[in-house]
């Protein structure tokens, strides 16, 4: 049985919404959701729709925020790749059982009022991995 179902997203940590996504509107003719403030991430979030696939650019909105960090020591990019679940409580419960570290063991709040859990890199072949269980569609 698989744990996910598709990708969700993939984030990319960026410094200014507005300036990073000039290329994908600009240059690539693709269309930008409106800015989401996620205040238990410290985040704010706009989509970008790609086939099947969403891109999702992350602007910190503190310098506390856990993508101001990676920013910091890393620079803006690729940031973590979201998987879709229809069952993320299974999901977490299921890695867990099989010793894969865990950031969140029970699911936050979302960006699209989504739940939320993040993987550990080291489980992952150092890649952020978030489960993502849409509640709306």
């Amino acid at each position: 049985m698989s744990l996910t179902e598709k990708i969700d997203h993939i984030a990319i940590a960026v410094s200014d919404i507005a300036e990073a996504s000039r290329f994908f509107v600009d240059v690539l003719g693709l269309e930008l959701s409106e800015p989401e403030d996620v205040p238990e991430q410290k985040t704010r979030v706009a989509f970008i729709q790609v086939g099947e696939v969403r891109v999702e650019l992350v602007q910190p909105m503190s310098e506390d925020s856990p993508v101001a960090r990676f920013i910091e020591k890393r620079g803006q990019g690729i940031h973590h790749i979201a998987y879709a679940t229809s069952d993320i409580l299974g999901a977490l419960d299921a890695m867990k059982a099989k010793g894969v570290p865990l950031i969140d063991e029970r699911p936050r709040s979302g960006a699209h009022d989504a739940k939320i859990a993040f993987v550990h890199p080291k489980g992952a072949s150092g890649v952020l991995t978030e489960l993502c269980e849409q509640t709306r569609g």
